[in-house]
């Protein structure tokens, strides 16, 4: 009786200690965005033969952020949603990418692709999506949308900003930079509820009106500014320019600008192309006495220009140095062109647009002197053409600018300004811009006076794409 007793307590105690085990090897794993991100919001529950294994989500690979959708990460090991996507996300400067199928499928949506025009089309009843490869915007439900970032396609599938995701299905995005992840929570709207059909043997009803089901609101992704690439081209009128040289002592004028440019996003970076061309136009004069351009008589003799700083019986203010600088000449007056044109290529920041360049210049003129060429470097502002105001402005030195070794000098030029991009009010990519330029220059070798230089304020309009 003893020995009986003894067993049946030893098989109580021994229950009572596996239902305790149990009980206390149940836990609840809560997911986050913090250290414990890489596991969804599940509860792990313990077998009686022992505690299971959490869930092994893996990681991100290379280049990628996960994308925790509903509170699971859409990568996990092995994948339960899509085989063979990719299901996580990229960053493109200051947008993020994500896998258009692969998220577009889970919210119930079709996808199909077109590789001919490189449109993949979204539909699902009440909504539809649209994106071109390569093209900066979406249609959703035939409304064309601009986007920051053109969809691409990376390894094998299509990847758009999570905009669209957001406007298009109407999905809860979020972008968390300091956890590197991208959270995502989508309800399905419920379906309508079903019309209830009369017994057979009951008079005919009229049937109810349903009640609208409330559409939620989107709540919009964040959106970061990022300006796309861009054309431009640009002509301004001079506004009576002053110009200095050896010919011209500080005539005001008249005079061109015009410039043309484009800026492309590569790896993350904008580079920049572009061609500004200026001309000024001063007057060369001498006095009616001595100028062989006018009808007056030379009173006293042809003039006379002796050697630089040499006293003259006759002097003229028609005496022009000549190269070298160590003698004079008569020149008649005419109107002096001053023409150069310079190539830049440069690299900056896609926002805002600040450049470092390099640049070629070259000059020449209408008097005569020959072609002088050389390069330079400087720094660039390009203006943001979306609208309102934007500054833009330039600086860019050359230290030799010459023909060999036949006339050298060193110099600078300067642009600064303000653009107003006018396509929001006109529909047109139209903008005008208003700016003070010029330059300067100073003698290096065989220069015929101190230098040169030339500036005043310049107006004009221009278009980008």
């Amino acid at each position: 009786m003893n020995r009986l007793s003894t067993g049946v307590l030893a098989a109580i105690v021994a229950a009572c200690f596996g239902l305790g085990t149990a009980s206390a090897q149940t836990v609840t794993t809560q997911g986050n965005i913090g250290n414990n991100a890489s596991q969804s919001s599940a509860t792990a529950q313990v077998a009686q033969a022992g505690m299971m294994a959490p869930a092994d989500f893996g990681t991100a690979p290379s280049g990628e952020v996960p994308i925790l959708f509903n509170d699971r990460h859409v990568y996990s090991k092995p994948d339960r949603l899509k085989q063979n996507r990719v299901l996580a996300a990229l960053v493109r400067g200051n947008t993020v990418l994500i896998p258009l199928r692969s998220m577009f499928e889970q919210m119930g949506a079709t996808v199909a692709y077109d590789p001919g025009t490189k449109t993949a089309t979204v539909t699902k009843p009440g909504s539809s999506v649209a994106v071109t490869v390569g093209k900066p915007e979406v249609v959703i439900n035939g409304e064309t949308r601009p986007l920051d970032v053109p969809p691409e396609i990376y390894k094998g599938a299509v990847v758009v900003p999570i905009r669209v995701l957001s406007e298009g299905m109407g999905a809860y995005v979020q972008w968390v930079p300091e956890k590197k992840t991208v959270v995502i929570r989508y309800v399905a709207a419920a379906p309508p509820t079903p019309v209830p059909t009369a017994p057979p043997t009951a008079a005919p009803t009229m049937k109810p009106t349903l009640a609208p089901t409330a559409t939620p609101t989107p709540t919009p992704a964040p959106v970061v500014k990022v300006n796309r690439d861009q054309y431009f081209v640009a002509a301004d009128y001079l506004l009576s320019p002053k110009s200095y040289s050896e010919f011209v002592p500080g005539n005001t004028g008249y005079g061109f600008h015009g410039k043309a440019g484009l800026t492309k996003q590569l790896f993350g970076l904008a580079v920049l192309a572009e061609v500004d061309a200026r001309q000024f136009t001063g007057a060369h004069r001498g006095s009616p006495a001595f100028d062989r351009n006018s009808n007056v008589a030379y009173f006293g003799g042809p003039p006379v220009c002796g050697p630089f700083g040499a006293a003259t019986a006759i002097r003229d203010s028609g005496c022009v140095t000549t190269i070298g600088g160590n003698s004079q000449t008569f020149v008649p007056s005419f109107d002096v062109k001053d023409t150069d044109i310079d190539g830049r290529i440069g690299v900056g920041l896609p926002f805002p647009r600040i450049f470092v360049g390099a640049s070629y210049i070259t000059r020449y003129g209408n008097y005569g002197y020959p072609r002088q060429q050389g390069f330079g470097a400087g720094l660039e502002k390009i203006p943001d053409f979306e609208g309102g105001f934007a500054p833009f402005g330039s600086f860019y030195y050359y230290p030799q600018v010459g023909a060999g070794s036949t006339l050298r000098y060193s110099m600078y030029k300067y642009e600064a300004g303000l653009a107003l991009g006018l396509k929001k009010q006109t529909g047109i990519p139209l903008f005008i811009e208003g700016s003070y330029l010029g330059d300067r220059g100073f003698g290096k070798l065989n220069y015929p006076g101190p230098g040169f230089s030339h500036n005043g304020f310049a107006v004009g309009v221009g278009l980008h794409f």
